[in-house]
């Protein structure tokens, strides 16, 4: 099924076997009152998204029990085909020490090599993900240059 752009609506199934073969994306949340987007290696595990941070980060303040959006992607360079994946979720430290060690076996690895680091678990509450399926023609209508569906308004970054 597509959307009103055009673009392949994919299935929770379809979202999930996407996420799964990715390793990278990004945390959605709010810090300091403003909206913020942070990269961060990630991990599939019993249904939600798994990330590892340091506990004195901004991440790891901004998104606890936080509802935030983790978002992954893959485009390819000619951006005439990709998909993207989003997800929906309360944030929540991982505090099990049991959980916590299968977490360890995770590839994981936190950037900072900082030892205090933490694991932050945000279960799939919500999930949607799109396919491009291709151009439909030399000058294809981008994501961003879409008319917004509620005004009618074509929208510009």
């Amino acid at each position: 099924m597509s959307d009103s752009l055009g673009l392949e609506m994919l299935d929770r199934e379809q979202c999930l076997a996407l996420l799964a073969g990715a390793g990278l994306g990004r945390v959605v949340f709010t810090s300091r009152a403003l909206p913020a987007i942070q990269p961060a290696r990630f991990a599939l595990h019993h249904g939600a998204i798994v990330v590892r941070t340091p506990s004195q980060s901004a991440l790891f303040a901004g998104i606890l029990d936080s509802v935030v959006a983790f978002a992954v992607d893959e485009f390819a360079k000619d951006l005439k085909s990709g998909w993207f994946v989003t997800v929906v979720g309360r944030a929540s430290e991982v505090r099990d020490p049991l959980v916590t060690a299968e977490l360890e076996t995770l590839p994981l690895g936190c950037w900072t090599g900082r030892a205090d680091s933490r694991y932050l678990r945000i279960p799939i509450e919500s999930v949607t993900g799109r396919r491009i399926l291709g151009v439909c023609s030399n000058e294809a209508l981008s994501v961003i240059d879409a008319p917004d569906e509620r005004s009618g308004r074509v929208c510009h970054s």
